[in-house]
């Protein structure tokens, strides 16, 4: 079946909301306008339960099935992106500095779309809990709310999510069995040297040349340090140093990030990177040391339930429009925590042509909304069917 008859009707509705949302996006776990606009929608829908100030301003609501059965769990992720938007949208961001660069707008407004219909038809068994989580780009709202205990709270059995891809054929689904998103940890070295005037070197100790000797020797990790067909990403991303053309300063340092699956990757990665950093300001005679930040972990799908999202996505989008398999990827995700909760499933939906995900001029396309709300309507009365 393609897009829920329903759903279809709520086109123009969800489009207002997306753009509502659009126009007002809040970062990390402080999104109260979100959320309260989130909570006066389903309170119109007629959910049973909502329970606000998880995760400071995250919310589960509830909605009754028929009968007795489990409860199962479907998330979005309401934060914005510290981004200067650059779309020249009519609803572009009123908030300076910020935008909705990842489409959170959107994934809230698929879910809520689910919301309405399934506590409009109740055509399922059990119940339902509506997750709607801030922080997802920085601050791990994911875990919070599992450490604040929602998981056991709710009785929340199995837990699914959905995320745009632009570029991607508009409505098409892809994921995979077991990991699909990495690990991600960051790093920060800190180098104090001796400074001095540009035209007299030997009399400082460099802080830019062993910044750049460290990057370098970092990017060994990959090449001449673990197995080419262990997936690990290393990338040094800042570097910053002085001040003036003709000065060379005392202090540097750089920052960067590093993308695993494997655990005894990561842990070479960080003793390696003690070694290279503590090597290299031996080397250039400059102290240095290293913050390493254990960040989110994979993202990892139970074989069971992505393969039974997947053929509820083939309902939705139809056969030649599912990718079951499609591998994993380097990108990061803080739906792990869940997924390290309860089994389930993370998926991709296709939104068609357009600027990708954290680019200034990135919008979600307000077409998806039907087709994610269908799915999660129809993961919902195809895990707890009706009695």
């Amino acid at each position: 079946m393609p897009v829920v008859n329903r759903i279809a009707d709520y086109a123009d509705d969800m489009a207002q909301w997306r753009r509502h949302l659009h126009r007002i996006p809040e970062l990390g776990l402080d999104c109260p306008k979100t959320a309260a606009f989130v909570a006066e929608r389903l309170r119109e829908f007629g959910v049973d339960e909502i329970h606000e100030g998880i995760a400071r301003t995250g919310l589960v609501a509830i909605v009754n099935g028929q009968g007795d059965g489990p409860t199962i769990g479907l998330r979005a992720d309401m934060d914005g992106l510290p981004i200067a938007e650059a779309t020249g949208l009519a609803y572009a961001s009123e908030h300076e500095g910020r935008m909705h660069a990842c489409g959170h707008d959107g994934h809230t407004t698929m879910l809520l779309g689910a919301a309405r219909y399934l506590a409009e038809t109740r055509n399922f068994s059990g119940r339902v809990a509506l997750i709607f989580q801030p922080a997802e780009e920085q601050g791990g709202g994911a875990g919070v709310m599992v450490e604040e205990g929602i998981m056991d709270r709710f009785d929340i059995r199995e837990v699914y999510a959905l995320h745009n891809v632009p570029g991607l054929d508009l409505g098409t689904f892809y994921t995979t069995p077991g990991p699909i998103m990495a690990a991600v940890d960051t790093f920060h070295i800190h180098i104090k040297g001796v400074g001095g005037h540009g035209a007299m070197p030997h009399e400082t100790r460099d802080p830019v040349m062993a910044a750049v000797g460290i990057a370098q020797a970092i990017q060994t990790i990959v090449s001449r340090n673990h197995y080419a067909l262990n997936d690990l990403v290393i990338s040094v991303t800042q570097i910053h140093a002085g001040t003036v053309d003709n000065v060379i300063p005392d202090t540097a340092w750089l920052n960067g990030t590093v993308r695993t699956f494997d655990p005894g990757v990561q842990k070479m990665v960080m003793e390696r990177m003690e070694q290279i950093v503590a090597g290299q300001a031996a080397s250039f005679g400059v102290e240095a040391w290293l913050d390493y930040e254990i960040g989110y972990p994979a993202t990892v799908n139970d074989p069971d339930k992505a393969g039974f999202a997947t053929q509820v996505a083939r309902e939705i989008a139809g056969e030649d429009r599912v990718i079951a398999d499609a591998g994993r990827e380097m990108g990061a995700e803080d739906f792990a925590y869940m997924l390290q909760a309860r089994p389930g499933a993370y998926l991709f939906v296709g939104q068609g042509p357009g600027a990708g995900l954290h680019h200034p001029e990135y919008d979600f396309n307000d077409e998806v909304a039907p087709i994610g709300a269908s799915f999660f309507a129809r993961l919902v009365e195809c895990a707890q069917p009706a009695a």
